[in-house]
């Protein structure tokens, strides 16, 4: 018999989405040290092709069948673009203009812009009022840590914080995409099956804008891409579907919130990063965002208000 969700986060729940928030967080901060000696589409090539064989032997060892159908296939590969080969490579790139934990708060955008998607193109999750001010905020934070500036240059840092907005909305039609296309595969097998397409359309784009990839790399570097690869891509879609499974999507995504605190700290002791007092106030706008796309916070704070007695 199938597990019900829960509403509420138990402490193994809690521990799990608290991992999650730091392999994830960590991705920026393994990306971050690889950059110094590979370039961002071959860091994305790292991530997804050296998983599929650590995927593909979770997958057997639970027992899961891989799909035959061509269909399914062709939906892995649309998935691998949407949720792999795309925002990855443009979360990497903006990386080389921008620190880690700047990338990370912007990228926390996600689930606000995947209400948004999922509200104009899904029937059964509609586009409420709570979903458009939530989305609007998440744009003012977006705003106030970009600056004016952003409205009259260009420089590369701008481009590289559009790119990572770019990366967030890849996401969503992500999320859309498996829900329409994959519903029907164990979410292991789905994981997979969008390694193995992202890696199908990462090595000919790789070959030709960067050349093959070298392996006379630093043991720092190595170290990073098999961080990248075992901790924040194989461990991590192993906790995301635990969670799910045992406290509901909704719970889920408070892991967009707790990645920038885990990235911003790692880049801080390690890297020396440091960051501006706008980036923190557009973090606490974008969160008000997440707090309102949600709802339960404020429906929560309703119920305790205290009637006064007639």
């Amino acid at each position: 018999m199938a597990q019900t969700p829960m509403t509420s986060i138990d402490l193994k729940a809690a521990i799990m989405l608290l991992l999650l928030a730091a392999v994830w967080g960590g991705s920026f901060f393994f990306a971050e040290v690889a950059l110094s000696e590979v370039p961002p589409l071959t860091i994305t090539l790292h991530r997804v092709f050296w998983a599929v064989p650590l995927l593909a032997l979770i997958v057997g060892l639970k027992g899961l069948r891989f799909p035959t159908s061509l269909r399914v296939w062709g939906a892995f590969l649309v998935m691998g673009a949407l949720n792999n080969a795309i925002p990855f490579s443009l979360i990497f790139w903006g990386q080389t203009q921008i620190n880690s934990g700047l990338a990370s708060i912007l990228n926390a955008t996600t689930a606000m812009f995947a209400a948004v998607v999922a509200g104009v193109l899904l029937k059964d999750e509609p586009l409420t009022p709570k979903k458009i001010v939530g989305a609007a905020l998440g744009i003012a934070g977006v705003a106030f840590i970009m600056g004016p500036s952003a409205l009259t240059e260009f420089n590369p840092s701008n481009l590289a914080q559009l790119a990572i907005l770019g990366a967030t909305l890849s996401y969503a039609f992500a999320g859309v995409w498996g829900r329409t296309a994959l519903s029907d595969q164990p979410p292991l097998v789905n994981a997979f099956g969008m390694l193995v397409g992202s890696t199908i359309l990462m090595v000919p784009v790789v070959y030709v804008v960067d050349g093959p990839p070298s392996f006379a790399l630093s043991p720092s570097v190595w170290a990073a891409l098999l961080g990248l690869v075992a901790l924040s891509t194989v461990l991590a879609y192993i906790l995301y579907f635990a969670i799910l499974a045992r406290a509901g999507a909704a719970n889920l995504l408070l892991v967009t919130l707790l990645i920038p605190p885990f990235a911003i700290a790692l880049g801080v002791m390690f890297l020396g990063e440091r960051m501006e007092p706008e980036a923190w106030i557009g973090f606490g706008i974008i969160a008000l965002g997440f707090a309102v796309t949600d709802g339960r916070l404020f429906s929560r704070l309703l119920r305790r208000k205290p009637r006064h007695a007639k």
